[in-house]
């Protein structure tokens, strides 16, 4: 007797999607829902991909070539002479890493000294001063701007009068020394005293920024806070460590980090005051990528790639600073 199996019934297939045509893809909702907002954006997305990144592309180019004075395409009278620089790719980078074109290290030392040295004092000082401003106090609008005015004199105007201040025959701070029976110093010409001199001017130039910054936090921090504790018994200290700081920390994250950004490329205060001497004890790394571009052998290939390392070295102590803030709870 034979059994016979029953038939297996084939497997249903699978239900095909359906393709819904005229559905709008997620770049044509956005367009579609944000397009008036889109719209306003778009001159200032225009305008900043002309003002920065077509130079940025254009400097990126130029540190991976060996663009000099002689090289670069020029117009003489009636005479066309055109570019002869090639690309030589990474070379102009290891040139400036290895200590061939220019001292790089011992300048990134000294800037990195100079931002340091200039934000703390920045910070400290402008604190100080914002708390002061934030008490009651008869015409404080007056001091407030008295205190903002370093920052809106003109960096030439700060950087020839202080040059006249520390001036080693005439200046004023000399006269003062030598009214005391003290001798003269030579602040410019001498690389401590010079580094001395131009801190203490960008100290003088930064601190109202900072102060108008921290004087905004501290009005936005609830008096509600320090009302509880001094019922409970807090002291000053403990009220400036428990509320102030925390409270400011939302507005000091941001500011330290613009602070440190420009600092690091401060061009007016050491260009003017010193011109980076004596000798170039004072140089930045940003002067000397201009001296590069526009005195003596113009090599613009090595200006270009000072440029993308002063670049890439910011990036760097931005992200590591952010990095820092999220592990601590702040991020924005």
């Amino acid at each position: 007797m034979t059994t016979t199996l029953p038939a297996r019934r084939p497997a249903p297939a699978a239900p095909r999607r359906r393709v819904r045509r005229g559905v709008p893809g997620p770049l044509r909702r956005a367009l579609t829902a944000h397009g008036h907002a889109w719209l306003l954006v778009a001159p200032v997305v225009i305008v900043t991909t002309v003002i920065i990144g077509i130079p940025f592309a254009r400097g990126l180019y130029l540190s991976l070539t060996n663009a000099t004075e002689a090289t670069v395409g020029r117009t003489i009278g009636m005479n066309e002479i055109p570019a002869t620089y090639t690309f030589v790719g990474a070379d102009n980078y290891l040139a400036i890493l290895s200590g061939e074109t220019g001292a790089f290290w011992p300048r990134l030392a000294w800037t990195l000294v100079w931002t340091v040295v200039c934000i703390a004092a920045h910070y400290g000082l402008g604190l100080g001063l914002a708390l002061l401003l934030n008490r009651p106090l008869r015409g404080r609008a007056a001091y407030r701007m008295a205190m903002v005015l370093p920052w809106a004199v003109p960096p030439f105007v700060t950087a020839f009068t202080w040059r006249f201040l520390f001036n080693q025959d005439y200046g004023v701070f000399n006269a003062a020394l030598t009214s005391l029976g003290l001798p003269a110093v030579a602040w410019l010409n001498d690389p401590l005293t010079a580094k001395i001199a131009v801190i203490c001017v960008n100290v003088w130039v930064g601190v109202p920024f900072m102060m108008l910054a921290l004087l905004g936090g501290l009005q936005s921090i609830p008096a509600e806070h320090y009302e509880a504790a001094r019922v409970d018994g807090a002291s000053a200290w403990q009220r400036f460590v428990h509320i102030t700081l925390p409270g400011l920390r939302p507005i000091s994250a941001p500011v330290v980090l613009i602070g440190t950004i420009w600092t690091f490329n401060q061009f007016p205060v050491i260009y003017l005051v010193t011109g980076g001497g004596p000798g170039d004890s004072t140089e930045l790394l940003v002067t000397y990528a201009y001296r590069m571009a526009f005195e003596g052998i113009r090599d613009y290939s090595g200006s270009a790639a000072y440029g993308m390392l002063i670049l890439l070295l910011l990036v760097a102590m931005a992200a590591v600073y952010q990095r820092a803030l999220r592990r601590g709870g702040t991020a924005w």
